[in-house]
């Protein structure tokens, strides 16, 4: 079962609707469907709170060979404290914490699971696209999400900003440039999600 499912299960049987848990979890319902539907994984704080919440162990939710990552980071930003356009604020708030570091802007899409392959590709031939409908949707939701790669030397980062949160995820393995692009990462893949390197964020 995966730790969507488990949280899912866990929170039904404790009563809660999905308003109810996130309300006192202190996050959006969306926040908490995006983990039921395993299309995001709680923070640290959020998997302890859970844990304490529905009477369940960190270790059962993580006992399908997920690793609990500590040096993942989150902590809440305000857009509206910063000028431009929200791409230009959020490469503001990028720079407030790594000033020094040379950061690329990602181009990100969440991975297909093998059913969603199957269903996209049939739709893509029934419809003569090219594409399928579940490829679209899932491109259009990952445009809200703003993903950068940071490199200062020593380590990388992984930096995702929403609208809501900025998340630091240090890399344990280095991602190397690409030889044929020169400066360019080129494509790489890191979990459940395909980067594409979108050039480097400019000073």
């Amino acid at each position: 079962m995966t730790l969507g499912k488990k949280i899912k299960e866990a929170r039904v049987k404790a009563g809660y609707t999905q308003e109810q848990f996130a309300q006192m979890l202190g996050v959006s319902r969306q926040a908490v469907t995006k983990w039921e539907s395993d299309r995001g994984i709680p923070d640290v704080e959020n998997l302890k709170t859970i844990g304490k919440l529905l009477d369940i162990s960190i270790d059962y939710l993580l006992d399908d060979g997920t690793e609990l990552d500590l040096s993942v980071t989150r902590e809440a930003v305000d857009l509206t404290n910063y000028e431009g356009s929200k791409f230009a604020r959020k490469v503001k708030i990028l720079r407030e914490r790594f000033p020094d570091a040379e950061c690329h802007g990602l181009i990100s899409k969440k991975k297909l699971s093998k059913s969603e392959k199957v269903l996209d590709e049939a739709i893509g031939w029934l419809t003569d696209l090219g594409f399928g409908a579940v490829d679209l949707a899932k491109a259009a939701d990952d445009m809200k999400e703003q993903f950068f790669l940071v490199d200062d030397d020593k380590d990388q980062y992984l930096v995702h900003i929403s609208d809501e949160f900025i998340e630091t995820r240090k890399l344990r393995a280095h991602i190397e440039k690409s030889k044929k692009k020169g400066s360019s990462y080129g494509r790489f893949e890191i979990g459940d999600r395909e980067f594409r390197d979108g050039g480097i964020i400019k000073q």
